[in-house]
This record gives structure tokens, sequence and C-alpha cells, in this order.
């Protein structure tokens, strides 16, 4: 079997938020913008089917190549705002570090609705300094992400997408607050957020 962390770095620091938010005796999660599986290797362990959707396909050959042997789960090629998933199909759906490269409201969205009721959503993300405060709290992760530099496996898979998120903390706290009532925000000192919401 493929070893669950054979690397690290400032979205697998997160994979915790994720992991312990999914819920007892889940049969089926989606991991929107798997990349190269690593979180489905892991939603592996605590949910009966996890599906991984990636729209690379050298991230999506990738992930299956790596999670061979792993015999619940599954990986899909597509654009997640245009594939037909199943409605209300899900007890548990994350997403990290994949939102920015999306519209926040159409994905946050079509996330709500693959939701079971009392099914549950997690986004890790990514957001844009668009405040002095929000430049401090930046600021503020510098001295660890150097020490986290330091530490064996700091790196990224090859041939991961990058782009620059264009909604701001503020915007994305709203918007969020709009979609998703009651959801816990939280802003990360690693330039990342996280959303936990139960659906109703």
């Amino acid at each position: 079997m493929a070893r669950m962390a054979d690397y690290w770095n400032h979205n697998v620091a997160y994979h915790p938020v994720v992991m312990d938010a999914v819920p007892t005796d889940c049969a089926a999660a989606l991991d929107v913008g798997c990349g190269d599986g690593l979180l489905v290797r892991k939603l592996a362990t605590r949910s009966r089917q996890v599906t991984g959707l990636d729209r690379s396909p050298e991230m999506i050959e990738l992930a299956r190549r790596l999670s061979g042997e792993i015999g619940n789960a599954s990986f899909v090629e597509a654009d997640f705002l245009t594939h037909d998933l199943p409605q209300a199909g899900y007890e548990f759906v994350c997403a990290v570090a994949a939102v920015h490269h999306m519209d926040f409201t159409s994905a946050v969205t079509k996330m709500r609705g693959l939701l079971r009721p009392g099914g549950r959503l997690v986004i890790v993300g990514l957001g844009r300094n668009a405040t002095p405060v929000d430049r401090l709290i930046s600021l503020l992760g510098v001295p660890l992400a150097q020490v986290n530099r330091l530490r064996p496996g700091h790196g990224n898979p090859h041939g991961v997408p990058v782009t620059d998120p264009e909604m701001s903390w503020g915007r994305i706290r709203a918007e969020a607050d709009r979609l998703l009532p009651g959801a816990r925000f939280r802003r990360h000192l690693l330039w990342r957020y996280s959303l936990v919401w139960t659906k109703p």
C-alpha cells in the first residue's frame, strides 16, 4: 500500500482538520480537487467508499497509481462544476486548496447539495490579503513556514496546478456565512482558512 504521507506542505498540514470532521459510520465521501490522492487514501480508513475528483489528467493518473491497492477508493477525472454527481449522495464532502480554482459560490452551492442531511462539508482554502490586518496575520505565519521548510519531506507533488486566490478573506467569510449558516470559519497561520459545516 502507498504510504499515507511521504511529503508535507501547507495543505497537508491541515489534513487533520478534515479527518477530525469525518462523521462516524461514513458510507460515502468525496474529495474535490484530490490531486495525487493523498487525502483520499487517508479518508479510505474512515469511510466505506471514497471518491477523489480532479480535472488534471496527470494528477488522476498519479492518484490511481499510488492508490491501486486501496479497494474502497476510486478516482474521476472531471471538472467538478460540470460533472454529474449524485445529489444528497455523500455523508462527507471536502476540498483542500481547490475552491479558489473555481467560482466560490458555485462550488460551495454544489458541495452543499451533494450532502445528505446530517452530512458534513469541510473546505480548507486560500484567501487574498485585502486589509492591513490580513497582511499582519499573514506575516505572523512566516516564521512558522521557515521552520517547517526544514521538515523531512517538505514539498509538493510534481505537476500540481497552482493559482493565486482572488477572493479576500473577508469576502470568503461573508459568502460562507450566507451559503452555509452556522458554519465554523477559522483562519490559520499557514495562509489557509477552514470551513466546517453540518447540513441540517
